[in-house]
Protein backbone atom coordinates (compact mmCIF):
# COMPACT_ATOMS: atom_id res chain seq x y z
CA UNK A 1 0.00 0.00 0.00
CA UNK A 2 1.93 3.31 -0.76
CA UNK A 3 1.25 6.21 1.97
CA UNK A 4 0.42 9.58 1.13
CA UNK A 5 2.60 12.29 3.26
CA UNK A 6 -0.03 13.82 5.86
CA UNK A 7 -0.16 17.53 5.85
CA UNK A 8 -0.60 18.99 8.94
CA UNK A 9 -0.43 23.17 8.61
CA UNK A 10 1.12 23.80 11.86
CA UNK A 11 2.41 27.07 10.74
CA UNK A 12 0.04 28.59 12.94
CA UNK A 13 0.19 26.22 15.89
CA UNK A 14 -1.81 27.39 18.69
CA UNK A 15 0.06 28.23 21.71
CA UNK A 16 -1.31 25.62 23.96
CA UNK A 17 -1.25 21.52 23.70
CA UNK A 18 -4.32 19.50 23.16
CA UNK A 19 -5.65 17.87 26.43
CA UNK A 20 -4.89 14.12 26.91
CA UNK A 21 -8.88 13.69 27.17
CA UNK A 22 -8.81 15.12 23.56
CA UNK A 23 -6.03 13.12 22.16
CA UNK A 24 -8.02 9.76 23.20
CA UNK A 25 -10.83 10.96 22.20
CA UNK A 26 -9.55 11.53 18.57
CA UNK A 27 -7.48 8.29 18.64
CA UNK A 28 -10.67 6.17 19.59
CA UNK A 29 -12.70 7.54 16.88
CA UNK A 30 -10.06 6.95 14.22
CA UNK A 31 -9.78 3.27 15.61
CA UNK A 32 -13.05 2.69 15.11
CA UNK A 33 -13.62 4.42 12.02
CA UNK A 34 -10.32 3.59 10.50
CA UNK A 35 -10.05 3.69 6.59
CA UNK A 36 -13.83 5.36 6.42
CA UNK A 37 -12.27 9.53 6.54
CA UNK A 38 -10.29 11.67 4.82
CA UNK A 39 -8.57 14.48 7.07
CA UNK A 40 -11.43 17.16 7.08
CA UNK A 41 -14.30 14.27 6.64
CA UNK A 42 -12.84 12.93 10.07
CA UNK A 43 -13.02 16.16 11.61
CA UNK A 44 -16.16 16.90 10.87
CA UNK A 45 -17.35 13.53 12.25
CA UNK A 46 -15.83 13.72 15.75
CA UNK A 47 -17.81 13.25 18.73
CA UNK A 48 -16.93 16.88 20.30
CA UNK A 49 -15.95 19.86 18.46
CA UNK A 50 -12.51 20.72 18.50
CA UNK A 51 -10.07 23.27 16.95
CA UNK A 52 -8.77 22.90 14.07
CA UNK A 53 -5.42 23.59 14.78
CA UNK A 54 -5.61 21.55 17.65
CA UNK A 55 -6.71 18.84 15.41
CA UNK A 56 -3.76 19.26 13.36
CA UNK A 57 -1.83 18.59 16.26
CA UNK A 58 -3.07 15.52 17.31
CA UNK A 59 -2.71 14.33 13.94
CA UNK A 60 0.98 14.83 13.97
CA UNK A 61 1.24 13.23 17.27
CA UNK A 62 -0.80 9.80 16.02
CA UNK A 63 1.96 10.11 13.03
CA UNK A 64 5.03 10.44 14.41
CA UNK A 65 4.38 7.72 16.65
CA UNK A 66 3.36 4.99 14.25
CA UNK A 67 -0.75 4.78 15.07
CA UNK A 68 -2.32 6.61 12.23
CA UNK A 69 -1.22 6.53 8.42
CA UNK A 70 -2.86 7.83 5.14
CA UNK A 71 -3.27 6.14 2.33
CA UNK A 72 -2.92 7.01 -1.44
CA UNK A 73 -6.47 8.13 -1.28
CA UNK A 74 -6.02 10.54 1.39
CA UNK A 75 -8.07 7.91 4.04
CA UNK A 76 -6.72 8.13 7.69
CA UNK A 77 -5.64 4.50 8.76
CA UNK A 78 -5.33 3.25 12.24
CA UNK A 79 -1.94 1.05 12.55
CA UNK A 80 -1.58 0.49 15.94
CA UNK A 81 -1.06 -2.98 17.36
CA UNK A 82 0.49 -3.33 20.05
CA UNK A 83 -0.27 -7.20 20.91
CA UNK A 84 1.54 -7.54 17.49
CA UNK A 85 4.52 -5.43 19.30
CA UNK A 86 5.09 -7.48 21.82
CA UNK A 87 4.82 -11.04 20.12
CA UNK A 88 7.38 -8.97 18.14
CA UNK A 89 9.65 -7.84 21.07
CA UNK A 90 9.42 -11.28 22.47
CA UNK A 91 10.28 -13.59 19.53
CA UNK A 92 14.18 -15.29 19.70
CA UNK A 93 16.71 -14.08 17.25
CA UNK A 94 18.21 -16.89 15.94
Amino acid sequence: MEQKELKFNLKEIITRSPRLDTIVMVEEFIKENSGEFRKTGLFNSLPKKIMWGTFNVILKYLYENGKILIDSEGYIIYTWNPELIEKLKNRKRY
